[in-house]
């Protein structure tokens, strides 16, 4: 029997992000729909708040699961994750993020998401 992974979960950290594109909504509403699509993802939809006096949340439904991003300008820091299933192809997400959000440093990690056993 193997085991194989039954979604990819993507957590990417950014930080020293200029602070007006991270409180900028559709901007980053922007960036998460060319993720999406560069990792293959169907969008279904999008929810987005901008908080007060700053910050903003963005989350785009996807066939596939969801891409969110949370903003913190005053530490220009935001906190990203791309979570797929299927033939989504996750990590092809991050580029367009990082060129969008031009982060002075980042990490990306990689956790697999449930298991699915099959015989071999």
């Amino acid at each position: 029997m193997t085991q194989a992974a039954l979604a990819t979960h993507l957590f990417i950290e950014l930080y020293e992000v200029e602070p007006r594109l991270l409180d900028d909504v559709d901007f980053l509403r922007g960036v998460l729909h060319e993720a999406a699509a560069a990792a293959r993802c169907t969008i279904l939809g999008t929810v987005d708040h901008k908080f007060e006096p700053q910050g903003a949340s963005v989350v785009v439904l996807v066939a596939e699961s969801h891409l969110s991003i949370h903003t913190w300008p005053e530490v220009g820091y935001a906190a990203v994750d791309i979570f797929t299933c299927g033939n989504a192809l996750p990590r092809h997400g991050v580029e367009p993020i990082l060129r969008a959000m031009k982060p002075g440093r980042h990490a990306v990690k990689e956790q697999a998401r449930g298991t699915q056993v099959t015989p071999a």
